[in-house]
């Protein structure tokens, strides 16, 4: 077995730990969570979203996601909206309150970023992000082949 500070997986969670730690700090000054700043922040990329388009865009599981949304929409922070031609779908919007504080933090979160990327050159930090996104799809990817077996097997 490898030694741990050379095993991808720990270091993965170690950095991503750390970052969500010092952050979770930060919006919880702003009366969120973690998990609420990641709903405002993928709102702002696209405004509108399906809860499971958003559970997939946050990786927050659909049960968590569910109460997650419940709190921010009794904050006043989104709202959820049924779409006409299937009242069954329901997509996610920010209310004015989500969007101003929204506004507020991104800034606090750019700065993270860059505190994070310290001593990487610009196309250091981009080749870091393709790569963590592609570790990202190869696991998702194994993971959709153990779902694939199982259910073969099943």
């Amino acid at each position: 077995m490898k030694p741990l500070d050379d095993y991808l997986p720990y270091l993965l969670n170690r950095a991503g730990a750390r970052i969500a730690a010092a952050f979770t700090e930060v919006v919880r000054g702003y009366g969120i969570t973690l998990p609420m700043w990641r709903v405002l922040a993928a709102l702002n990329e696209a405004d509108g979203q399906r809860m499971g388009e958003l559970a997939e865009r946050t990786s927050i599981d659909a049960s968590t996601l569910s109460r997650v949304i419940d709190a921010m929409q009794r904050q006043g922070l989104v709202a959820r909206q049924r779409q006409d031609q299937d009242q069954r779908s329901v997509t996610v919007h920010r209310a004015p309150a989500g969007a101003e504080l929204t506004q507020k933090i991104v800034p606090l979160a750019l700065h993270y970023e860059t505190a994070a990327l310290i001593g990487f050159s610009g196309p250091q930090a981009k080749l870091l992000k393709r790569m963590l996104t592609q570790v990202f799809r190869n696991i998702d990817a194994l993971e959709e082949e153990q779902r694939q077996a199982e259910a073969r097997a099943g």
